[in-house]
Parts: C-alpha cells; structure tokens; sequence
C-alpha cells in the first residue's frame, strides 16, 4: 500500500524538527553535550559487567561446597565480590557525574531557549500582537519551549545508553534462546505502540483546546491582577469569574481524563501480555537448569539477564515514545518561531536624513488591519513641513493614532505611501527611522522599575546616570513628583515589587512625557500627551512643550482645544479622511466641523 503523500511530508518535518532541535542543544551547550555523549557510552556497556560477575560468584560458590580447600575457595569468592563492589561503586559514580552533568546542560538549554523566544517575541511585527491566532501560537510555544529541547536530548541519551546495553545483554539472550528473545521483544513493543498513539491524541487534543485554556489563563489574571481588582470587588464579580475558571478547568480535565482512561486500559492490556511472557521466559530458566542443562551461575546470569532486558528494551522504547512526543510537541514551538515579518527591511537601506529638508507627506494612503473587515483610510493625503507643529483632530476610531503607528513603520500601508524628504519609508533602515521619532502613546507603558529607568528607557544609547535624564523630568514636570519619593530617582514605580511606590495616572503620564523628551528626535508625536493632567499641570506641560520642540516637527493627537490650538496647522480627521485643516482661526472661520467641537467644548467651561 503506497503511503500518503502528507504523511510522508509530516514525518520529513518531523525529522527535521528532531535536528533542529539537537542544532539548539549543540550551539547553548557544546561541551556539556559532548561530555554527556561520553558517559552515556560508559553507562551502556557497564550492566554487562555485573551480570557475568554475579555468574562467576555463585558457580565459584557452587564449586566451593565440593572444594577440599576451603580457605582459598572463600578467597576466591572474596575477590570475585570486591570486583562486584568496585563495579557497582564507578558505575554509581559516573551516574552520579552524568547527573549533574545532565542538569547543568539542562539550565544552559532553557535559558537559551528562553532567550530564543523572547527575541522572537521583540522581532515579530506589531500586528500579530492584535491577532487571537498569535497569542494561541505564543502560549503553544511558550508552554513547549523550555523543557522540550532538553527533553529531547535526555531521550536520546536515553536511546543511546539504552541501546548499548540491549546489544550486550541481548546478545547474552540470543545466545541462550532466540525465540525467547523474539517473545521479550514482542512483549515490550506493545506497550511502546499504545503510548505513541495516544501521545498524539493527546497532542491534537492539546492544540484545540488552546484558545480555551487562554480563556482559563485569562480569568485567572483578572482575579489576580492589580490592574481589575477595584472592579472586581466593586461590582462583585469575583464568584463570576471564579464560577466561568472552574467551569472551563473543569471542561478541560473531563477531556483530558477521557484520553488517559483509554490509555489507561489499552496499557493494561499491554503489559498483561508482556508480564505472561516475562514469567513463561522463567519457567522455562527454571526448567533447564533443573535438567542440568546449565549451571546454577547460568540460571542466576540470564534471570537477571531476562529482567535487565526487559527494563533496557521498555527504557529504549519509552524513550523512542518520549522523543515522539517530544518532537510532535515541538512542532507548536517552530510555528512561532518561523512567523514571518510583515514589515520588510530594506536590503539595501537608504540613511535617514539627520535634517528634514522636505518634511513628511502623507501620498494617497490606504490601509486595513490584517483581518479587519473596514478600511480605516481609503486614500488620505497630507503634508508636514519641518519645523511644524502639527495636530490630529477627530472622533475615537478616526483613525488618528492608526496614521502614528504607520509612520512608526509597525505597519506598511495597503496602498500609497509615506515618504520622508521624498524617500518612502520602506526604503530605511526601520530602527534607524525609530531614533528620529520621539512617541508617548496613550496607552504608554507603566515599567514597574526605577524612576530613573522609566525615564531614561526613552534613549538607551545614553548611561542611565546622564545628565539628560534629569532634564527630560524638569520638562515633562516630574523632578519634584519624583524628588518627593524615598529614594529619589532610585525609587521602585508601581506595587509589583518590595518597596515600591505607586504613582497617580496623572504622575504617571509625567514620567511617559519625560521618556519622549530623552529622545533627541526630529520628529516628537504626542498621543493625548495630558488627558491625565489637571489644567494646571497641562499648562506647565505645554510651556516645557514648546520649549523643547523648537526647531522640530511635531504631531499632536489631542481632544482639549486649548492644547490643539497652539498647533501651526490643524488636520480634521473623519472616516478615515481630512475632512477640514488649517490654523485655529481659519478653521474656526470656515465654521465647520473643527469649529462645532471648539464650540461644544468652551461651552463646558463658560
């Protein structure tokens, strides 16, 4: 019967997944892998060496009851039994070696994994992070990564050491009795054979339900985390998310249960067949040394023989089943790592220009988010000069933040372009065109470090202790917030750790502003840089603002006129389109949109 075509192809990948992972092991630990390769070696031949010793002290023993000597029988015995210690004592101590051989190897493969799946993480573009399949893909990954490639590795140390000592021993077996070596053999290939089929039960199981254990993930942080847990005592919704956790952990267990009962069953079956042919190997032992066909030292020898066979041959098939397992799992950690980047680098990048010369402009651009049914832009044109501070006026969803995030190059656009003194932005390096670009988002992160860190993480090119740091804070106004703390500029931010202090939302976006202004951009982006400040502190925000922004480009993205009205010009988002743009005045001239919402909001302050 000729094999699927698919199935072929699967076990290829396998195969190559198998030797990628070993390439992982070798280059994280090279020498450790070698001198693990080594023991595995001495460990495999060793169990031989007991067997034949023990057959050598009972026949010299069998031999002594009729020897007239005694005293020199006993001597005999003596040395034969000090061998037996001194064999038993290195073996333990080379697996003693092996060991911790082994669990060193082991902490140098997980850290370098680790390593490989943050960098990943740092490397995959910012669209996967909005996408339910990504996150499915990362918690597979993240689930699989540390221990499978060291698991790996222990198998087929295991396989190695395994098989070695089965071509000793089984020769001792075959040269006794061929078809009981064939019965052994068969009897321990069955239990082998039901563990890798529902080895990938469970795996597909596992893959299913992926989404669902996030869900279960999900839940758990919210009870656990600080950033619901006003909520949830507010609105008790704590016996809710309890009662979804326990119904979903629930679920998962009922299914998981199910496949471990079968297999529970099917290994019962199997290991009935193998003990039947363990204990008829016996009796037929029993029945030939009591015709005299061997020796008492015979029958000890291979009823040993018998019993390391068996744990040899189950230990190597174990193994075998291990490693399929291993490797069938490890397929969830390559489809994270072979993600492919949406935003390509330039093969050969063109320097950003270190002075605009043209500014930016806004070609004609269209763009939809990989899997969003609407067009957030359908073809929206505009220009920035340098030099000029330009604001983004509009609804929630106008797509404000969106035109930001493409001219940070975390996504390219559909259609048109961005061009940058005339050079689309495709065409640079995208790290280099980051450095001239000075962001605090609105959902700026919160870094649960020191206050210093917080600050200067806006410009790491620079030492932590650089004088600019200190600068960035008197701008954005958090000197004195962060001079007021116990320790200073050392002060640990947030409550995840000892002795930190926690911080106002307000205070908060102080210290984001500063980490934009550590940045010595061309061009510096506001995305409602002070929706979190009382007036006075917007006003003293906006004085440092101006200040530092002389001589750049800026984007401005703000609901509070007062803030927008200091901009050079204005565009009026809707849709997706610039619906009006111009200065404050002349905006407010065309009495329009711009002017409607100037107007309904001075309203709230007369």
């Amino acid at each position: 019967m000729q094999e699927n075509p698919k199935s072929i192809k699967q076990k290829i990948q396998r195969a190559l997944h198998l030797g990628r992972a070993l390439r992982f092991v070798w280059q994280s630990a090279k020498g450790w892998t070698i001198a693990h390769g080594v023991l595995i070696v001495v460990l495999g031949v060793l169990p031989l060496l007991p067997l034949y010793l023990m057959k050598l002290m009972v026949d010299a023993v069998t031999a002594g009851l009729k020897a007239p000597d005694k005293e020199a029988a006993i001597v005999h015995v003596l040395w034969i039994i000090a061998l037996m210690a001194a064999v038993t004592l290195f073996a333990t101590l080379v697996r003693s070696v092996a060991g911790l051989i082994s669990e060193w190897q082991a902490f140098v493969v997980t850290d370098h994994m680790n390593d490989v799946l943050l960098a990943k993480s740092i490397e995959v573009d910012l669209e996967y992070y909005e996408s339910a399949k990504y996150y499915d893909t990362l918690h597979r990954a993240q689930r699989e990564a540390p221990h499978r490639p060291i698991s790996i590795v222990n198998g087929l140390a295991q396989i190695g050491q395994h098989g070695i000592s089965l071509l000793a021993i089984g020769g001792l077996v075959l040269s006794f009795n061929w078809v009981i070596a064939i019965i052994l053999f068969t009897a321990v290939i069955s239990g082998s054979v039901v563990r890798i089929k529902y080895t990938g039960k469970m795996y597909r199981w596992q893959r299913e339900q992926t989404s669902t254990e996030r869900q279960a993930g999900y839940l758990n942080w919210m009870l656990t985390d600080s950033s619901h847990a006003k909520e949830v005592r507010l609105f008790n919704l704590g016996p809710l998310f309890m009662s979804r956790f326990s119904e979903i952990r629930k679920k998962l267990r009922k299914g998981r249960l199910a496949i471990t009962r079968r297999r529970s069953i099917a290994d019962f079956a199997a290991q009935s067949f193998a003990t039947t042919a363990i204990y008829g190997s016996y009796a037929y032992l029993a029945y030939e040394a009591i015709w005299g066909k061997i020796t008492l030292g015979d029958l000890v020898m291979y009823y040993q023989a018998f019993q390391r066979l068996q744990g040899f041959f189950q230990g190597l098939l174990s193994s075998l089943g291990g490693l399929y397992e291993d490797n069938l799992f490890l397929t969830n950690l390559y489809e994270f790592l072979d993600l492919k980047r949406t935003v390509v680098e330039s093969v050969d990048p063109v320097p950003v220009p270190r002075t605009m010369q043209r500014g930016i402009a806004i070609n004609h651009v269209s763009f939809k988010y990989p899997g969003g049914t609407r067009d957030v832009f359908e073809d929206i044109s505009l220009t920035i000069k340098p030099g000029e501070v330009v604001a983004l006026v509009g609804e929630n969803g106008s797509g404000k933040t969106t035109l930001i995030k493409l001219l940070c190059r975390f996504y390219d656009p559909t259609g048109g372009s961005i061009t940058l003194d005339g050079t689309d932005l495709r065409q640079f390096d995208t790290k280099a065109l980051r450095k001239e670009i000075a962001i605090i988002f609105q959902d700026y992160a919160h870094y649960h470090l020191s206050a210093r860190e917080n600050i200067w993480f806006g410009n790491t090119d620079l030492p932590p202790d650089h004088e600019r740091v200190l600068a960035a804070a008197r701008l954005s106004g958090a000197d004195d917030l962060i001079n007021s703390l116990p320790h200073g500029y050392e002060t640990i931010l947030g409550k995840w750790f000892e002795d930190g202090e926690e911080l106002s939302i307000g205070q908060w976006q102080k210290v984001a502003l500063a980490r934009a202004f550590m940045r010595d951009a061309q061009v510096i982006v506001l995305d409602e840089p002070t929706s979190s400040m009382d007036a006075k502190a917007e006003y003293e925000a906006f004085k440092s603002f101006r200040q530092l922004i002389s001589g750049r480009t800026a984007i401005l993205i703000s609901h509070r006129f007062s803030t927008v009205r200091m901009a050079d010009r204005i565009y009026v988002l809707k849709q997706g389109n610039v619906i009006e743009n111009g200065t404050h005045h002349e905006l407010m001239s065309y009495q329009g949109v711009y002017a409607e919402l100037f107007e309904r909001q001075a309203q709230s302050y007369r």
